[in-house]
């Protein structure tokens, strides 16, 4: 390729993730002032399209936009909503849709891919819909609002292809409380990265969160109905099927129109021909992403994509890369299904080995491909619990270091490798990051921590799945130096979470500032001060509001409410074990109504109101608390809920009262303050049916007693319970609840949740049980002790706060005029419900509902 000089002027075509990271690339490095044209037919800046399933979870359009810096630097001319329609190659310039001419030195094509169209009649029907682009999802989410409406009824949604979009966009249906049906052609969801048995086991785990699945069938014909909307499937079997709204996610199409009309070497199945360095059969055009073919194939991933784009911008800038072929390593994510696969995962190297764990009534499907001598990782397949991806997948292609049955067994015997990866080993695939690079970013760069080597190298900037290895890494370098990787929980604080919660016990203070002055320095932040409130409401209790604790607490604490993404708030009473008598649901419907709150029952046995202004909470706490309801604590790092089946009561199958014992456990740990969030589940039977091994407790029912499952969880990094202990009567549960929970409040760090806390704990799953079952340390009794307080001097907190005017006083949304909303808060109905009723309309007993005037009936 010919050098650049100081004057080339690139241009780039397409304006997404890929393009985004190629021209941040090429301008991190100060040595040219290079002059860049972006061109881009979205009228949108560069966003996250892997995350738009966050778009379903309240994720705004701007939350997904990426770094706006990158093409507002002044080297940057970024020209969005106009499409190129055609490349002269020999004039060196493209042309726009509107006419003009755009003069290139070099040329980028980062055009991407389009949704494949299936060739089914009736594709084009309203309500048809492919999952690509925001506005795809957005015109997704318009219609099946609108559509509900219109009905009258809850929606049925099918997804056409089980691969990974069809699944997330699947999730992203049920989101909007669509019934979804995912419909797959071959045998098996997710084919390309699945074998037959993890398939089975992934359609297991994704029906038993609502979402039917149906493998085998070839959809032939989109049906509509008498207004021309979609109305019902038909497929090759003869068999019909009714749907109101279809999702059609069968692969993506490489958009090499412009290469193939300007001529450029195209393969016969789609995409821009490129060599390792990037470049097209023209050396002054370049092609990064899906748009481009490497080696015969073009890949719907983003990592790949990243990876060209810094091979592009290094050979640009006269270094020395190319692109090292396609890591197709891949990770679900949908909310509450674990699954990944890496490597040669259906075994194609010749004379290579499977390890296979299966636990069906879990749901865990684990594999490891190794090479014929059993000691290098090839490849793996990990559903149910994947876990051990971070750790896995860096080794692929190197030694595993160990008994590879040991990291597939429930409470692995191995641990995860500590650092010793070769130089080579990718750690962070969506940015191409080795654990070379990390190791120099430590020893050369001077970074000491995650934040500083994600800063300098990108690794763990986009998914999040490597930070733990990262953080591995960066501890390990720093040892070898004689530093090592600082604990400290702020500027304003030396010391860890752990360290605090310690000194403040043996102290005996009691406010922050009697803490800050003795143990750190400064005023205090937004970090240490919510951590500490916590340590001083574990240690000393006291109301959340009270003195200067009320300065101490995040958004959410300060008003026990949960902050909305449109400035409202949310109001969650406690449903103890999901019990609820007719009188409380009616008046829950009540105060919904009157208030004009939207109302949802949630995974975790509630029902959560949303839309409350600040002023309104005070008048909606006083009238749950006079029918008997209490805080539910949603807002806090607490205690959240204890999730239960309904257990020997009414099932055939259960062998114990799990709805007993669940609201035994809920009312005993019931606004616990801690770390991070905890949530618990019992489940009355080996069925399953709480979910009990996705929580940080899982209690689950045997004929000998309660088997007890620690350090579950959900959220960015799901991980499935382990086995603390088998067969214990009610009150050595409740022991060894008490003192887990309160082992984990002494000594996790800060936002650290159960299941990382007790993998960093020396010893892991042993030590936890040796402490709380052999009193190792010492200490059972203080745990006793400390639980017992928190049961005696619990108090609901918006019980307390109603009966105290200096509290109510925060309450408001102007100090001067308390009861008047504010004015910059704009609401609008969702999904049907009233919008809040202003205090005349509920004086006057009426309530509007999509703009129709209704009698309110007391």
């Amino acid at each position: 390729m010919p050098h650049p000089d100081d004057s080339t002027h690139i241009v780039v075509v397409g304006a997404g993730m890929v393009a985004h990271r190629f021209v941040e690339s090429l301008l991190s490095r100060g040595d040219r002032p290079w002059r860049v044209t972006v061109i881009g037919d979205e009228a949108r800046h560069p966003y996250d399209r892997v995350g738009l399933t966050g778009y379903f979870a309240g994720a705004s359009a701007e939350d997904l936009t990426l770094d706006r810096s990158v093409l507002d630097d002044e080297r940057v001319s970024f020209m969005r909503g106009t499409a190129v329609t055609a490349i002269d190659r020999e004039a060196r310039e493209v042309t726009t849709a509107s006419g003009e001419r755009v003069a290139y030195d070099r040329l980028v094509l980062a055009t991407g891919s389009y949704a494949a169209r299936l060739a089914v009649d009736g594709f084009g029907l309203d309500g048809c819909f492919v999952y690509r682009t925001l506005d795809d999802v957005e015109a997704l989410r318009g219609f099946v609002e609108a559509r509900r409406a219109e009905l009258g009824r809850p929606l049925t949604g099918t997804v056409i292809g089980g691969g990974l979009l069809g699944l997330e966009a699947a999730g992203a249906l049920q989101g909007l409380g669509v019934e979804s049906t995912v419909v797959q052609s071959s045998d098996r969801l997710m084919s390309a990265q699945l074998d037959q048995p993890a398939g089975a086991a992934l359609a297991r785990l994704i029906e038993a969160r609502g979402i039917r699945v149906k493998t085998g069938a070839i959809t032939t014909r989109v049906d509509p109905g008498r207004d021309g909307r979609v109305t019902g499937l038909e497929f090759r079997d003869g068999t019909w099927e009714r749907t109101d709204v279809v999702v059609f996610t069968v692969g993506v199409r490489p958009r090499d129109e412009l290469a193939r009309a300007a001529g450029l070497a195209v393969h016969e199945r789609g995409g821009v021909l490129i060599d390792a360095e990037c470049r097209t059969s023209d050396d002054r055009i370049l092609a990064i992403g899906e748009v481009a073919n490497f080696d015969g194939l073009c890949v719907g991933l983003v990592a790949p994509g990243y990876a060209m784009a810094e091979v592009a911008a290094t050979r640009l800038r006269g270094g020395d890369a190319s692109f090292p072929g396609y890591d197709l390593s891949t990770k679900l994510k949908l909310s509450g299904v674990d699954v990944a696969s890496f490597g040669d995962a259906f075994a194609t190297t010749p004379g290579a080995l499977d390890v296979v764990y299966a636990d069906p009534v879990a749901g865990v499907y684990k594999k490891l491909v190794l090479s014929d001598d059993a000691k290098t990782l090839l490849g793996g397949i990990l559903v149910g619990d994947a876990s051990a991806y971070g750790s896995l997948r860096p080794l692929v292609g190197g030694a595993l270091g160990g008994d590879p049955a040991a990291y597939l067994m429930p409470e692995g015997g191995v641990a995860a490798p500590t650092g010793d990866l070769p130089d080579s080993a990718l750690v962070c695939s969506c940015n191409s990051v080795t654990a070379g690079a990390i190791r120099g970013a430590v020893q050369e760069e001077g970074c000491s921590d995650v934040a500083a080597v994600k800063s300098c190298t990108k690794a763990g900037a986009a998914c999040g799945s490597c930070v733990t290895m990262i953080k591995k890494l960066v501890g390990t370098e720093l040892a070898k130096s004689g530093a090592s990787l600082s604990s400290a929980l702020c500027e304003h604080f030396d010391l860890s979470r752990r360290q605090l919660f310690d000194a403040v016990r043996v102290s005996g203070l009691r406010t922050f500032s009697a803490v800050i002055e003795r143990f750190g320095t400064g005023r205090g932040c937004d970090i240490c001060k919510p951590a500490l409130a916590s340590i001083l409401s574990t240690l000393v209790g006291g109301h959340v509001l009270e003195g200067e604790n009320a300065t101490l607490q995040d958004t959410n604490d300060h008003v026990m409410a949960n902050l909305q993404k449109d400035g409202s708030y949310s109001v969650v009473p406690r449903i103890a074990g999901g019990e609820i008598t007719p009188e409380g649901l009616l008046v829950i419907g009540q105060v919904a109504k009157d208030f004009g709150l939207y109302t949802k029952i949630t995974g975790g046995q509630r029902i959560d109101m949303f839309g409350a202004r600040l002023e309104q909470l005070p008048d909606i706490w006083k009238r749950l608390v006079d029918a008997g309801f209490e805080s539910g604590h949603a807002y806090g790092k607490s205690l959240r809920t204890v999730k239960s089946c309904v257990g020997s009561t009414w099932c055939r199958y259960g062998v114990q009262d799990a709805v007993g014992m669940a609201v035994q456990l809920e009312l005993r740990y019931r606004g616990l303050r801690s770390p991070h969030k905890i949530k618990l589940g019992v489940s009355g039977c080996a069925r399953e049916c709480a979910e009990a091994r996705g929580k940080d407790v899982g209690v689950i029912a045997t004929e000998a007693g309660w088997n007890m499952y620690v350090g579950g969880n959900g959220g960015f990094t799901p991980r499935h319970a382990v086995l603390l202990a088998e067969g214990l009567d009610d009150d050595a549960l409740l022991r060894a609840i008490d003192r887990f929970l309160m082992y984990y409040i002494f000594t996790a760090d800060r936002l650290q949740r159960t299941a990382p806390w007790f993998e960093d704990l020396e010893g892991g799953i042993d030590e936890v049980r040796a402490v709380i079952f052999d009193d190792s340390l010492g200490i059972c009794a203080d745990l006793d002790a400390a639980m017992a307080a928190h049961v005696a001097n619990y108090e609901d907190e918006w019980k307390a706060t109603l009966a105290d005017p200096e509290k109510l006083r925060r309450f408001a949304s102007f100090v001067n005029a308390p009861a008047t909303p504010d004015p910059s808060l704009a609401y609008t109905a969702e999904r049907g419900q009233p919008r809040p009723a202003t205090a005349a309309e509920r004086e006057d007993g009426r309530v509007l509902i999509a703009g129709t005037t209704l009698e309110v009936r007391r």
